[in-house]
């Protein structure tokens, strides 16, 4: 059954195609974002990994990020995954950088280490039954501080690591990565 609406991801830099094959998977319309104008054509959004700092500021450069927040005022959803959660944080602990501040969440950039230390664990997400989902984390976040509208999905070794707020999902991981499509599933659903 094919999912009636247009799903963006937003296409400066990061792991653009893998989301685009995941949301193609389970029968969603995805299409590359790279204008406000394509900010307001589409009913919900992804921002993927990458380099945080990087997608801030391209963000601002074209005006997206005044788009994506009227995205998130309209209630439509919006998902970040890795580089993604840092951008839509409220606040990024040491240190600022462009960003949007949807999202009532501090996070920690590069939490849990360098490149070299990127890893695989299993997560017991909260509201998704089933097996454990497999999340990929590299030069993963963490969130640190969560505001009193945020959901914790999920965590790993006592660290947030997934949240919820309204509309807004925020992942320290990259679901894109695996073959398991439940978080793009939970993310079309706020819609």
């Amino acid at each position: 059954m094919a999912i009636p609406f247009r799903v963006g991801v937003l296409a400066l830099q990061g792991a653009v195609r893998e989301h685009l094959s995941a949301l193609e998977a389970i029968g969603a319309h995805p299409v590359l974002v790279r204008t406000p104008e394509e900010v307001a054509s589409v009913d919900a959004l992804i921002i993927p990994g990458g380099e945080s700092t990087t997608i801030g500021k391209l963000m601002a450069r074209r005006g997206l990020d005044q788009a994506i927040r009227e995205h998130v005022r309209q209630g439509k959803p919006l998902m970040g995954t890795c580089a993604g959660l840092i951008v839509m944080a409220r606040e990024i602990e040491s240190g600022a950088q462009p960003g949007l501040g949807t999202m009532d969440v501090c996070v920690r950039r590069n939490a849990f280490g360098r490149q070299i230390d990127s890893f695989e664990a299993d997560l017991e997400v909260n509201g998704m039954g089933g097996e454990p989902f497999r999340g990929v984390f590299i030069r993963a976040p963490w969130i640190v501080a969560i505001g009193s509208g945020v959901q914790v999905l999920a965590t790993f070794d006592t660290k947030i690591v997934a949240a919820r707020q309204g509309s807004q999902l925020g992942l320290a991981f990259h679901p894109e990565l695996t073959q398991d499509l439940r978080f793009h599933k939970l993310f079309l659903s706020l819609a």
